[in-house]
């Protein structure tokens, strides 16, 4: 099945299913069509469930819904589960947050290169203008259109130029941004086999940089970043996070830490619990 799919889309998600509903959407409407998603759910309650099986039959890609129970912040273990269930040789992460551009997998697609992970952008919008956005907007591609944002009172210079861009002009913004290219949860995509052999995520890590920590293995590792932040767009809804705890970022920077030092490239708490590696 793998080599009958160009891609699998992972998007996390939890208990934000009017979110989840237009970054589905915004799926829908995609140039590039021959892709999977998976839904990455961590534990969210029924109406999450819900509302994708109501979905599913309007979309046009296969969707799936890998879910576990709510035990606090679990992230990293529901993505690792969303690659196992992956069928293509090259995945597409993202959050349940965040719409895409209707280019955004066309970009992934022709960008991926051997021995290399893309890191994409994303322009964050107001919670007013994130509620206000409908399904007509996204199938048109307002949400991401810079005048019909602007003239909803949305953005400045940076954000507008971010989403204007395109073609010769959005890679030479990819060139000459200052950013690094860092593994980013909410946009970012990488061959399975490379992530597969970093040993997916690790699963002790909670909110705040765990996504980049897998980055930082892959780079030890020869799997360099490309910045596509000016090409693979998406627009990241406004909502609280009553998950964040900073007992939570101070212990991914921790490890975050140990993996620079060590300059480690898999991790024992991952996709396969290696060696003497304790629970989570």
């Amino acid at each position: 099945m793998a080599a009958e799919l160009a891609l699998s889309v992972v998007v996390s998600t939890y208990n934000q299913p009017d979110w989840l509903e237009k970054v589905l959407l915004g799926y829908a409407a995609q140039t590039f069509r021959d892709f999977e998603l998976v839904v990455a759910d961590d534990g969210s309650r029924d109406d999450t469930r819900w509302r994708i099986d109501a979905l599913r039959p309007r979309l046009p890609f296969p969707l799936r819904h890998v879910w576990h129970p709510d035990d606090g912040f679990r992230k990293c273990v529901i993505l690792n589960r969303a690659i196992e269930a992956s069928r293509a040789d090259y995945l597409v992460f993202s959050d349940g947050d965040c719409v895409p551009r209707a280019d955004f997998l066309a970009v992934h697609a022709q960008a991926r290169r051997p021995r290399h992970f893309l890191s994409g952008g994303y322009v964050k919008l107001p919670r007013a203008l994130s509620h206000a956005i409908t399904p007509e907007d996204i199938a048109a591609g307002r949400h991401c259109d810079p005048a019909w944002l602007a003239a909803r009172g949305f953005g400045g210079l940076r954000q507008r130029m971010k989403l204007a861009a395109a073609g010769p002009a959005a890679a030479l913004l990819n060139r000459l941004t200052p950013a690094r290219a860092s593994w980013n949860g909410h946009n970012a995509s990488g061959w399975k086999a490379d992530i597969v052999a970093a040993n997916g995520f690790d699963e002790r890590m909670q909110y705040g940089g765990e996504d980049r920590e897998l980055g930082e293995r892959l780079e030890n590792a020869g799997i360099r970043g490309l910045r596509v932040r000016y090409s693979a767009i998406v627009v990241h809804l406004d909502h609280d996070r009553g998950y964040v705890k900073p007992e939570m970022i101070a212990n991914n920077r921790r490890i975050r830490a140990a993996t620079r030092a060590a300059r480690a490239t898999r991790t024992a708490f991952g996709l396969v619990r290696e060696g003497g590696a304790g629970p989570v």
